[in-house]
């Protein structure tokens, strides 16, 4: 099955909810088992959720847009998000402690475990940040 399809979102918290019926809607059209659909959901939604708190510092914004790209081809699944917030760096980006109890923190945990990659890749196209996080399914 080869699947391509792109969304582009306000960069704001009340959007997340838009991402991840986005992504339910797309998931669905693919033959995953149900608990592998929801995974796949909480990593993107952390990822556009990382996006919106820490490119653009939690600052609701009406005319700046995320565009998210979800793909299958050959079995590997690649889900691209654009933006143009501040610039990411890579080695800055790590989850807090699990010891340490507390709400929040733990986006980029969770995609990690549930995603076989996360790569910032240079684009082309005058974003200032390209997350691609892939999956074998």
């Amino acid at each position: 099955m080869t699947l391509s399809e792109t969304k582009d979102f306000q960069v704001s918290s009340a959007s997340l909810k838009d991402v991840r019926t986005f992504s339910r809607d797309v998931f669905e059209k693919i033959n995953l088992p149900q608990e592998q659909k929801d995974e796949l959901v909480l990593a993107i939604a952390e990822a556009a959720q990382n996006i919106v708190k820490h490119g653009y510092k939690g600052v609701d914004s009406t005319t700046d847009r995320m565009e998210i790209k979800i793909s299958l081809k050959d079995g590997k699944l690649e889900i691209g998000f654009f933006d143009k917030g501040k610039p990411v760096v890579p080695e800055n980006i790590q989850h807090r402690q699990l010891d340490d109890i507390k709400p929040g923190g733990l986006g980029t945990f969770f995609i990690k475990q549930i995603m076989d990659g996360a790569v910032f890749k240079k684009d082309e196209k005058g974003w200032v940040n390209h997350l691609i996080l892939t999956k074998k399914i």
